[in-house]
């Protein structure tokens, strides 16, 4: 049967999606991009945020449809979303025939099979289980970077996140289950592994009784072809010394640290269920560009959150101007259902929390700016991902770049290069998050 998947949200459930459809290839299944042609639909939702919850509703009626006109015999929700809403969805949807929580998407094809027999099999597990797939991943990213899951669950709880309801408390990955994930990945062609997780720097502690994020980054580096290593959602107050070193010298390793701090305004902060406060957030950025000089920080933050005055939000600006950090993101805070912070007095309009929105991202253009054009005269390594049609240029990211949160480099060239090189680049311009160079040719 031709099946068709499309896979929402987060990086996390990228994987998800590449686990499920590796699983189905093992199986016999087949693949189309063509939902006309799809005998089998699987949407992989999301709900983190109501913009998320909505986009996965929308996508899940428009799919629907195909069973009225299409060749749709079987309409499969995974994900976030079926395993916290299967009973309203059943009852609004009723084109949807079978659900598969966060934590049994390896049964998609048990749960296919079931279907097509007659058999109700919707498969939401105990949030406490962890599958461990064997299959050989069907990649979607086009190969040369992919993301490796290295834990699922959060423990943290922050007020204004339903994560842990979802997808349960933090378990790791066993570590040599990672690392034969990871040879395989590369083996088929990965040159940047991309390590996620809720929650990254307390990995191994459930299973190894320590961090153990140093060890597996050493295993990792001992992979023959891979080149280069980024970590993403590394909570604050949890990066401590061997972490650092370990970013410092293991030579694969990206100087790049995606670091969530949400506010810093202590006040907010507390509010928020978070465990720094802003000076311990000075001190830690301070410490990785201490040790390591050329050290890329991201970060994300909220804004909008209920019970934040003027004051508070001035107080974030003032720390997104003195920090300076490479690449930020910012939300608008989003009420969620069962949420601890959607029950709190002092919610924030809509308005005023998109122009507080707006108001960071103008400061941080600002520093983005600047730290490009510092940037200009430097020669770096950057992986290509693609040629620009019609010109003679190709697209790549430098280490300071996760694909498809930060900028690109453009790269002036009349060489052939293929996807996936890592090439050395002098930047000659720069933009707000962007820059360009020419290819040196060694």
């Amino acid at each position: 049967m031709k099946v068709m998947f499309v896979s929402l949200g987060c990086d996390k459930n990228l994987v998800d999606t590449e686990n499920m459809l590796g699983i189905l290839n093992d199986r016999g299944f087949t693949f189309t991009d063509d939902e006309m042609e799809a005998e089998v639909i699987a949407v992989n939702t999301c709900c983190f945020i109501h913009d998320a919850k909505q986009e996965s509703i929308n996508t899940i009626l428009e799919m629907a449809e195909h069973k009225k006109d299409g060749k749709c015999k079987i309409l499969i929700v995974t994900g976030c979303l079926a395993h916290r809403y299967q009973d309203e969805i059943t009852k609004e949807i009723p084109e949807v025939d079978a659900f598969i929580g966060t934590s049994s998407y390896d049964k998609i094809a048990d749960v296919i099979e079931a279907v097509l027999d007659g058999r109700t099999y919707n498969s939401i597990e105990d949030t406490d289980r962890l599958p461990l797939v064997r299959s050989k991943r069907v990649v979607t990213t086009g190969g040369y970077y992919e993301y490796l899951k290295i834990a699922e669950g959060c423990d943290k709880h922050c007020t204004y996140c339903i994560i842990p309801k979802i997808r349960g408390n933090y378990r790791s990955y066993p570590m040599d289950y990672l690392v034969e994930q990871a040879e395989a990945l590369v083996a088929n062609g990965a040159k940047e592994l991309i390590l996620v997780a809720q929650e990254t720097t307390v990995y191994g502690t459930d299973i190894y009784g320590k961090k153990a994020l140093p060890e597996l980054l050493h295993k990792l580096g001992q992979i023959e072809d891979l080149k280069w290593i980024r970590i993403l959602y590394c909570y604050p107050e949890e990066i401590n010394d061997e972490l650092i070193q370990a970013i410092k010298n293991e030579p694969k390793v990206c100087h790049y640290l995606d670091m969530p701090i949400q506010h810093a305004s202590d006040a907010i902060l507390k509010r928020m269920g978070r465990r720094t406060s802003r000076q311990e957030l000075i001190d830690i950025i301070t410490k990785l560009r201490k040790e390591i000089p050329d050290i890329a920080l991201r970060t994300t933050l909220i804004t909008g959150f209920p019970g934040e005055t003027k004051q508070d939000h001035e107080q974030m600006m003032e720390f997104v101007d003195s920090m300076e950090f490479d690449r930020l993101g910012v939300f608008t805070y989003s009420p969620e259902e069962g949420t601890p912070a959607a029950e709190m007095d002092n919610q924030i309009d809509e308005e005023v929390k998109e122009q507080w929105r707006d108001e960071v991202m103008e400061l941080q253009q600002e520093v983005s700016l600047d730290k490009s054009a510092d940037m200009v005269g430097k020669t770096i390594e950057v992986m290509i991902e693609g040629k620009i049609s019609d010109d003679e240029a190709y697209v790549g990211r430098s280490y300071k770049d996760a694909p498809n949160v930060d900028g690109f480099v453009f790269v002036n060239t009349t060489a052939n290069l293929m996807s996936g090189a890592i090439v050395r680049v002098e930047i000659t311009g720069a933009m707000e998050y962007d820059l360009i160079g020419s290819l040196v040719e060694d």
